[in-house]
């Protein structure tokens, strides 16, 4: 549920190796979607960010994304190989491998985009980051900044893009994992169980992906050691990575 400017901190520690650009998903932030609700769909804006990135004549450019930027950025690795020789995942999925999953999903979805548009923000936020995956989040002293933060989000466009592009309605990725054309790096926190499992699952799949477990660090990596994830973000994205072991 953040945006672009959750990663101010990240992009500078980045330094003036890369040129970066961070976009705010449909739904989040500044970005507001217009031409009706399927334009919120993972498919839709993928297709939206490829014609976004023509725009401003990027061909070719290296990917990140988080949680559910995480899963649009292993989408567009998927269907737009050629457009994104290497893609940083952090904390993110394939999806659900079955039908029935991605039905109780959307459910799910559905009944938390109801409860999106009945309480105020900051209430839902709260029982939101109760989760077991966000624990060592809560736990980090920046907490409440990143919390007051993500407050700021409008909480009708962020039901909508759960119910449009939540894990429940996106295709189940994991059968391209074996052919994905673009090297993956998989970033998942320590005290992540759930994805580090799922990160475990895919990195076995996939020939063209690295694992890099971050100690100290649950689902939210770039904010809880920034450190270790600019140093493995970096790595990965060198020019010499490909001659490095796994």
């Amino acid at each position: 549920m953040g945006n672009g400017e959750n990663f101010r901190e990240a992009i500078a520690a980045l330094g003036d190796r890369f040129r970066t650009i961070a976009v705010d998903l449909p739904g989040h932030g500044q970005t507001r979607v217009f031409g009706g609700r399927r334009h919120y769909t993972i498919a839709e804006t993928a297709r939206g960010l490829v014609t976004w990135l023509d725009r401003l004549h990027i061909q070719r450019c290296f990917l990140y994304g988080y949680s559910m930027g995480g899963r649009l950025a292993l989408y567009l690795a998927v269907h737009y190989p050629d457009r994104f020789p290497k893609v940083v995942l952090e904390s993110a999925s394939p999806g659900l491998k079955t039908a029935a999953e991605r039905s109780r999903r959307r459910q799910r979805d559905r009944a938390l985009a109801a409860q999106l548009e009945t309480v105020e923000l900051t209430s839902f936020l709260t029982d939101w980051y109760r989760q077991p995956l966000f624990a060592s989040l809560r736990s980090h002293p920046d907490f409440p900044r990143l919390l007051a933060a993500r407050s700021r989000n409008l909480p009708a466009e962020l039901a909508t893009c759960l119910r449009y592009m939540g894990t429940g309605n996106q295709p189940s990725l994991w059968p391209h994992l074996a052919n994905c054309g673009a090297s993956l790096l998989l970033l998942v926190g320590e005290c992540d169980d759930k994805f580090v499992a799922i990160n475990r699952e895919m990195a076995r799949s996939c020939p063209v992906a690295r694992l890099a477990i971050v100690p100290n660090a649950g689902h939210t990596v770039h904010f809880e050691n920034l450190r270790d994830w600019t140093t493995a973000v970096v790595r990965f994205l060198s020019p010499e990575v490909d001659a490095l072991p796994i």
